[in-house]
Order: structure tokens, then C-alpha cells, then sequence
């Protein structure tokens, strides 16, 4: 039987807590997990590495998610994005889906609610 390769997640948050517990609760739903502070750095993260799905924060310093998800269609159009937010708005909310974004989620995240989501994500057979 062929091993089940672990899908890999990227998050993405400035906020160190925010990043680790999110890190972590991915990883116990058996996902191999990498977590970066800034938009930057996500980038330059995925020059060199293949993700299944970003998981990124709205506001961030230097560069916000919305910035961040514009510079992901230009050079990983291919991404599946949620983003995920303290201060939802509706126009983030629009902005960020006209953008691609796979989904939109406020913090603090709700387990169910992103399991539900990755199911969604996964079994549509993105990669």
C-alpha cells in the first residue's frame, strides 16, 4: 500500500502565539506544518518549498494578507489561501475572496470550523 504523503500547510501570522497554537492544532490533525511572521518571508519560504494550503493572517505589519494574497496570484497562482482575521470586515471579506482566497475565517479559529474547511479543501482535489 502506497504511504499517504502529509499534506504541508504554511502559516502565515505575526502574532508568535496566534502562529504556534495554530501550528499546533494543525499538526495534531496530521499535517506537517510551517509557520513564518510576515508575508515576506512566506515568499521567500515558497521560492523554496511546495505547500498544500497558506493559512495566513489578515493584518500583519510590512505586509498585510490582502498584499500577501495579491503577490501569490502573480507568483503561485496556484494556491489555496484562507485567510483569517481579528477584525473581519465585509470589504476584507470580498476583497480577499475576489482574490482566491479558498475561504475567510475570524480568530480565534474554531477547530471544527477549519477541519471543516480543510475537508473542503482537500477533497475537492486541490493540491
Amino acid at each position: 500500500m502506497a504511504e499517504q504523503v502529509k499534506k504541508r500547510i504554511l502559516v502565515v501570522d505575526d502574532e508568535e502565539n496566534a502562529r504556534i497554537g495554530l501550528s499546533k492544532l494543525l499538526e495534531k490533525e496530521g499535517f506537517e506544518v510551517e509557520s513564518v511572521a510576515n508575508g515576506f518571508e512566506a515568499l521567500n519560504y515558497l521560492n523554496h518549498q511546495q505547500v498544500n494550503l497558506i493559512v495566513t493572517d489578515i493584518n500583519m505589519p510590512e505586509m498585510n494578507g490582502i498584499t500577501f494574497l495579491k503577490e501569490l496570484n502573480k507568483n503561485f497562482p496556484q494556491s489555496n489561501v484562507i485567510m483569517i482575521t481579528a477584525y473581519g470586515g465585509v470589504e476584507s471579506y470580498i476583497e480577499a475572496i475576489n482574490l482566491g482566497a479558498f475561504e475567510y475565517i475570524n480568530k480565534p479559529v474554531k477547530i471544527d470550523e477549519l477541519k471543516s474547511i480543510l475537508k473542503k479543501i482537500f477533497a475537492e482535489g486541490c493540491h
